[in-house]
C-alpha cells in the first residue's frame, strides 16, 4: 500500500471518528447535575441511572448527565434546597420530609397507613393520585416531582412476638420524630416515644423500649434483629421517594427535552419501585432463612387501619390535603 493511500485511509478513519463523536455528544448538549447519598449498588442510584439512560436516549444525546454519589454534594435536604434555588443540583431522589419547609402538604406521603398494602401503593403511584401534592411542591418550592421511587415496607421490630391487638397494646416502642408518627401509634394502642435512631439498639437491649419500626434494609444495617428478633408484619408504611427535578432547569430546556425528562422520570420511578420493593422482601426473607429473625403475621391488621383512620383524616385536614387522602383511598 502506498504512503499516499495509507495517509488517505488514516484521515478517513479520523474523520469517521469525529463524526461518531459528534453523534454521541452533539454540540451544545446540556449537562445536568444529579446527586445521591449512596453508591452504585443502592436502589436510588439505580433509579437515577435509569432516568439518565431514558432521557439521554429520548433526547438523542442532547441531555447529558453527571451524577455525584456518596453524599459528595451534601444530603437530600441540601439537594432539595439547591433545586428550589436552581443551583448546584438539577435532579435527585428526595424524601418528602425534606420538602416540608416549602410544602405543608408534602409530608402526607410519609403518613403511616396511607396505603392498604403494596398492591394499593403501586396502583396509587400508577394512577398519579399524588399529583395535587406534586403541584403544591412545584408552586411552593419550584421543584418538579417527575417520578416516584421507594417501596421499602416498614414493620414492627420487637423483642417478643406481637401478632394481634392484645399483644400490641401498651407496647413501648420508638417512633420517628414527626408528630404524626406518635399520633398514629398512640391511636393503635402502642406506647410510642421519640428516641434518636443511633440509640434504638441500646434502648431495646436495656429494656427502655421493647420495639421499634423500620424497613428490612435498616434492620439489616443496624443489626436490630440481635435485640428485636421478632418482626411483626404490620406493613404500616410503604415509602414514597419522589424523583425531583429543578423547575428553573426545566424551564431552560427545549419543549422536546422537557417531554423527555417527564417521560424518563416516570419510567425511572417505576424502575426504582420495582427494585426497592423486591429488595425489601428479599432481605427480610434472607435474614429469616439465616435464623437471624422470625416474622409474624399480624392477624388484626384491618383493626390497625380502622383505628388509624380518624387520625389520618385529621392530619390531612391540618395539611389542607383531604382531597388527596380521599383520592388515594378511592384507588382500588
Amino acid at each position: 500500500m502506498s504512503v499516499f493511500k495509507s495517509l488517505t485511509l488514516g484521515c478517513a478513519a479520523v474523520a469517521a471518528s469525529f463524526l461518531t463523536t459528534a453523534v454521541m455528544a452533539p454540540a451544545g448538549a446540556t449537562t445536568l447535575i444529579g446527586a445521591v447519598q449512596f453508591d452504585e449498588s443502592h436502589a436510588f442510584t439505580k433509579a437515577l441511572r435509569k432516568f439518565e439512560q431514558e432521557a439521554s436516549a429520548c433526547s438523542n444525546g442532547s441531555l447529558e448527565f453527571d451524577l455525584h454519589l456518596n453524599s459528595e454534594l451534601g444530603l437530600e435536604k441540601d439537594y432539595f434546597e439547591n433545586m428550589s434555588q436552581g443551583i448546584a443540583v438539577d435532579y435527585a431522589i428526595v424524601a418528602p420530609s425534606h420538602m416540608s419547609t416549602f410544602s405543608a402538604k408534602a409530608p402526607l406521603m410519609d403518613m403511616p397507613f396511607l396505603f392498604r398494602d403494596l398492591d394499593h401503593w403501586n396502583k396509587v403511584m400508577e394512577a398519579d393520585a399524588l399529583a395535587p401534592l406534586a403541584g403544591d411542591v412545584l408552586e411552593t418550592a419550584s421543584v418538579r416531582l417527575i417520578g416516584y421511587a421507594g417501596g421499602g415496607t416498614r414493620q414492627l421490630i420487637v423483642n417478643r412476638p406481637v401478632t394481634n391487638m392484645s399483644e400490641l397494646k401498651g407496647l413501648p416502642m420508638r417512633v420517628m420524630g414527626a408528630p404524626i408518627q406518635t399520633r398514629i401509634f398512640e391511636a393503635i394502642n402502642a406506647h410510642p416515644s421519640v428516641i434518636a435512631y443511633a440509640e434504638v439498639y441500646n434502648a431495646i437491649q436495656t429494656g427502655v423500649i421493647d420495639g421499634a419500626e423500620n424497613e428490612a434494609a435498616g434492620i439489616e444495617q443496624m443489626k436490630f434483629y440481635e435485640v428485636g428478633p421478632h418482626i411483626s408484619l404490620t406493613a404500616h408504611a410503604i415509602t414514597v421517594r419522589p424523583l425531583a427535578f429543578s423547575d428553573a432547569t426545566f424551564q431552560r430546556l427545549s419543549a422536546d427535552e422537557q417531554a423527555c425528562v417527564l417521560k424518563a422520570g416516570k419510567i425511572a420511578g417505576k424502575y426504582g419501585r420495582d427494585i426497592e420493593s423486591s429488595q425489601d422482601s428479599a432481605k427480610l426473607k434472607a435474614m429469616e432463612d439465616a435464623g437471624l429473625l422470625k416474622t409474624h403475621v399480624f392477624a388484626e391488621r384491618d383493626m390497625l387501619l380502622e383505628l388509624a383512620g380518624p387520625v389520618k383524616r385529621a392530619y390531612a385536614e391540618e395539611l389542607g390535603a383531604v382531597d388527596v387522602l380521599e383520592a388515594i383511598e378511592a384507588v382500588q
